[in-house]
């Protein structure tokens, strides 16, 4: 079945590239506001019941709600509305149903979560280096550095969304951590995704915490990162010197297309050198690259690959296919073929230049291998 983004009949051979430079940097046309609500969380019992205003006119439920209650997920309401404690003009709803305004809503519990509290578990780590002011830490792929914005089940005993985190390992490991960062990221000074492994710098005292988050935000910490991306990248070096800011429609994903005078939207820099090239007749094509950043924006190396065309293997939040190749034989990777491999900074006690470097994990060797092989 064709794709209703095609062009139509008659005009696929027609380049849609001056319509997409002309929508380059050009913000689009922001929504209306929505009200806010007051909420206060004061009973699990109460019912709170609000009139969906005409601005909210031809948004899903859980839209609207997402954008009326001040700090909460959208998944969080569609948990609340799952769990039948959202209901309009007093029945129980569907997430996706479309509103008109006008419609009551009445909302049971409390729709914020129950704050979390970090707490060491034995998880083990790989740690590069350790002293009495700092740790570094070889982060897997598939843990994520403090606890997120998701939600547990109602009544559950334990909340999973503090679990399994790189917080919940470094109280097991470590007698002291940094309190700077707040009760819930003890020691963290910078992050990595969640599908990111390698080098992560964790702070033991508040001081050299204070101080490595001057490094960083000096640009005075070297931090380079190995991604395979698909399709060959042309030139041996390039530097993407593109703003970063959130995607206004897809709210998980970042863009480099938002003009740079928009609230919210940051200078970023990244310096792409090329490693190897890689030409699979199974597979396809693809690029092993170097990647040295300047500024630390969320996903910033993940948004500036896609921008040039070679969205890293794996992304598939950022347009890379869940598989690589074609039937029957498909290679797949359940996390981003991106590893911070290196990391130099100046000891912010000693003073001595650290040089901390941690290898490709066996499963990106391994896919690494499989491409080179064919």
């Amino acid at each position: 079945m064709p794709s209703k983004n095609m062009l139509p009949k008659g005009q696929r051979r027609r380049t849609v590239k001056p319509e997409y430079r002309a929508t380059r940097g050009v913000e689009p046309p922001a929504p209306a506001a929505i009200p806010l609500l007051e909420v206060e969380d004061d009973a699990e019992n109460h019912v709170r019941s609000v009139t969906v205003p005409s601005e909210a006119s031809g948004l899903r439920l859980d839209q609207y709600l997402a954008q009326a209650i001040p700090d909460i997920s959208r998944s969080r309401v569609q948990l609340l509305i799952e769990h039948g404690q959202v209901q309009v003009n007093g029945q129980p709803a569907k997430a996706s149903i479309k509103l008109q305004g006008g419609e009551t809503v009445e909302i049971e519990g409390t729709p914020h979560p129950p704050p979390l509290h970090a707490f060491p578990e034995d998880i083990p780590l790989t740690i590069l280096y350790e002293d009495d002011s700092l740790a570094v830490i070889d982060k897997p792929a598939g843990m994520m550095v403090h606890a997120g914005a998701g939600v547990a089940a109602p009544g559950a005993e334990a909340d999973e969304r503090n679990h399994g985190t790189l917080v919940n390992a470094l109280l097991h490991h470590f007698n002291k951590l940094s309190h700077v960062g707040g009760e819930l990221r003890p020691g963290i000074v910078h992050r990595l995704d969640k599908q990111t492994s390698g080098i992560i710098v964790v702070a033991k005292d508040d001081s050299t915490h204070r101080k490595l988050s001057e490094m960083f935000a000096g640009r005075q910490l070297e931090k380079t990162y190995l991604a395979l991306v698909h399709g060959t990248i042309s030139r041996d070096n390039t530097t993407v010197n593109l703003p970063i800011g959130r995607d206004l429609v897809r709210r998980t994903r970042m863009t480099t297309r938002r003009s740079v005078d928009s609230e919210g939207v940051r200078p970023a820099v990244s310096h792409v050198k090329v490693l190897e090239r890689i030409t699979s007749e199974r597979y396809g094509s693809f690029t092993l690259a170097e990647v040295r950043i300047e500024t630390g924006r969320t996903h910033q190396i993940r948004v500036h690959l896609q921008a040039l065309g070679h969205p890293v293997v794996g992304d598939t939040l950022y347009g890379a296919p869940h598989h690589i190749g074609k039937p029957p034989e498909t290679l797949s990777l359940e996390r981003n073929f991106l590893h911070a491999a290196r990391l130099v900074f100046e000891h912010p006690t000693t003073r001595k230049t650290m040089t901390l470097e941690s290898p490709l994990p066996s499963e990106l060797e391994k896919l690494l291998a499989a491409l080179r092989v064919d």
